[in-house]
């Protein structure tokens, strides 16, 4: 048989078959052996095939085959620095909620996972969330930073789930895709998703804090069956987010705005730092670039997310700007 995976409980998968059926399933041994740098061998969005077995007049799956992903999107684990844990996987588009305050996300999370979705080939929307709550300090930030990443090519939405706005633009995005929410804990992710199908009711109770210390590889994404000819991917909340391991040379691939200057730098190789005639540096002195994303770049060649934990982001505020 084959379905797709839901939910994960740690060993035990939600699949939902062809024909529309829900199978609790198992995966077998072998996949935990089997090379993959993970924590979770099995994340949801996988397509996967499985047999079914009785017991005891119970039927339950078992797993046996991963079907090719189209992507995936992980993050460090924080406990085995070597490991991966894979969020989701086959998303058609993903929307990364900001929030100004309460909690504060900073340029350097909002980058560091658009490298990591541009590396996994995803696309990404910003939701700016909470619209309705601006102070007009707030407002000519959060304009500031659409302006920065809308010149990017990444596209911006203003969204209120408390008041509505923008939920119609959110839904056309999301209708005929498998889409996935992520952001800080926090931002809202829940209460938008119950905004926009109020028949999920989903739990809005925020993950504590002590929770966050490290406990990530508990936690665990479910995808949902909407009424308007689309999935979502609901995700736990991230503090904090690693880069995953990549050669200093790709790093200034994935910055869309650096990668368009490549050709014009003298050196092929350059790393955009002490290279002499560096078109993005030459872009930066004359401000047709954003000095946080420049920022953004130098501490991820420097591997400064090489410890990056999840408790870094001491109420969502801290070191940025």
């Amino acid at each position: 048989m084959k379905g797709i995976v839901y939910k994960s409980t740690g060993s035990w998968y939600s699949v939902k078959s062809e024909d529309g059926e829900f199978y609790d399933c198992r995966i077998k041994g072998k996949f935990r052996i089997k090379g993959i740098k993970s924590t979770n061998p099995i994340a949801v969005g996988d397509h996967v095939q499985f047999e079914l077995e009785t017991t005891n007049d119970v039927t339950t799956g078992v797993i046996d085959i991963i079907e090719t992903r189209k992507n995936y999107i992980v993050r460090k684990s924080v406990n085995l620095s070597k490991q991966v844990h894979i969020i989701a996987s086959n998303i058609d588009v993903v929307f990364l909620l900001v929030t100004i305050d309460n909690p504060v996300t900073t340029t350097s999370f909002i980058d560091r996972f658009l490298v990591t979705a541009e590396a996994y080939g995803i696309k990404t929307v910003l939701v700016f969330n909470k619209v309705d709550t601006f102070s007009e300090e707030a407002l000519d930030e959060q304009l500031y930073l659409q302006y920065i990443y809308s010149q990017i090519g990444y596209e911006c939405l203003r969204v209120s789930a408390m008041t509505g706005k923008g939920i119609e633009e959110v839904k056309e995005r999301m209708k005929g895709n498998v889409s996935m929410f992520s952001g800080h804990s926090g931002v809202g992710k829940s209460t938008l998703i119950n905004a926009i199908e109020p028949g999920l009711n989903l739990k809005t109770a925020e993950i504590s804090q002590q929770h966050q210390q490290g406990q990530h590889t508990t936690t665990f994404a479910e995808m949902f069956d909407l009424s308007f000819d689309a999935q979502i991917i609901d995700t736990p909340g991230i503090r904090g987010f690693g880069i995953v391991d990549m050669e200093p040379q790709e790093v200034g691939d994935y910055f869309p705005e650096f990668f368009a200057l490549k050709d014009q730098c003298k050196f092929n190789n350059c790393l955009h730092r002490e290279e002499p005639q560096c078109a993005v540096k030459d872009a930066l002195d004359d401000d047709l670039l954003a000095w946080s994303r420049y920022k953004s770049y130098i501490q991820i060649l420097d591997g400064e997310d090489e410890n990056y934990r999840t408790d870094v982001y001491k109420e969502g505020r801290n070191q940025d700007e």
